[in-house]
């Protein structure tokens, strides 16, 4: 059964973001994926609740894709986030709007991933730093998956741009296609570690 994909694209600087610019380029062009760029649609941050909920409602996987902007995300997807998902539709007495749905991010972050450890320059992991968008699915009773990352980007060589680009592509079409065990996923670290040794042991 294919599912339908929302991308939640939040990005203040598009036209400086070469890795941004082309993994949105990568999306396959397919009815199944909505790009849906909130500060294109929302350069005034005045989010329109009732137009996104309707959104969320129409698709079964949800990507918060952004910049890993200090450990988080860009603030208009945190405006996002406290207007939309709001008690008694998304959690609370009643709100089970978003029950089952498959979530996750894709970021891209300057740092590398030897940088993101406790032994590491951010003491962290990426995984620990999602921790509050983890919460986030979890009380809206969301299937929480691991995150998909481009380490480096302001020392990648243009062969592992591309790479990444590629598998974002491939991932978003098995998502798509329902060619996926949930549960599997979230034995990975990143999302990208599944679709490279899935891929490669097809």
């Amino acid at each position: 059964m294919k599912n339908k994909i929302l991308i939640l694209f939040a990005h203040p600087r598009l036209e400086r973001s070469l890795n941004q610019s082309q993994l949105i380029s990568s999306i396959p062009e397919i009815p199944e994926i909505t790009f849906h760029d909130l500060y294109e649609k929302y350069p005034d941050f005045d989010v329109d609740i009732e137009y996104e909920q309707k959104l969320l409602l129409e698709h079964q996987v949800i990507i918060w894709q952004h910049p890993f902007y200090w450990y988080s995300a860009p603030p208009l997807l945190k405006q996002w986030i406290d207007l939309v998902l709001s008690f008694g539709w998304a959690y609370g007495p009643g709100g089970i709007a978003l029950q089952g749905k498959i979530v996750f991010n894709a970021i891209t972050s300057g740092g590398q991933r030897s940088a993101y450890s406790k032994d590491g320059h951010n003491r962290f992991t990426i995984n620990q730093l999602l921790a509050p968008f983890e919460q986030t699915a979890f009380l809206c009773k969301m299937v929480w998956l691991p995150p998909y990352v481009i380490h480096g980007t302001h020392r990648i060589s243009e062969s592992e741009r591309k790479n990444h680009v590629m598998l974002y592509g491939k991932i978003l079409t098995r998502l798509s296609e329902g060619d996926f065990n949930p549960d599997e996923l979230k034995n990975y670290q990143y999302i990208n570690d599944w679709i490279t040794e899935t891929t490669d042991n097809k």
